[in-house]
């Protein structure tokens, strides 16, 4: 199973509700690397991540702006870690398809 450990900063949308962290782009050229061809709708990419005390299953969006990989962090996750936005967190993160 291929496993990664980032520290990112959470951050939100301008003008949004929606907090993202976005992938160190090492990590994000792997993902597109062992992923390409097996991405779903959007280039989207599943993963399990675990924040904290929470474990999800969700999907990694590419961002065209940032050029790397984003990750939505919902509201409850976030404050089951008792983290916000500017803070930066440890998320471990398992590619669930390959």
């Amino acid at each position: 199973m291929t496993e990664y450990e980032v520290d990112v900063p959470l951050w939100q949308v301008e003008n949004g509700s929606w907090v993202f962290v976005a992938l160190p782009f090492p990590v994000a050229d792997e993902v597109d690397e062992l992923t390409r061809g097996r991405q779903g709708g959007f280039g989207s990419v599943r993963v399990e991540v675990t924040l904290g005390p929470t474990t999800w299953r969700t999907s990694l969006f590419p961002d065209k702006d940032r050029k790397t990989y984003v990750l939505p962090v919902k509201k409850a996750v976030r404050t089951a870690a008792d983290v916000t936005v500017g803070d930066v967190v440890h998320l471990r993160l398992r590619l669930v398809d390959v």
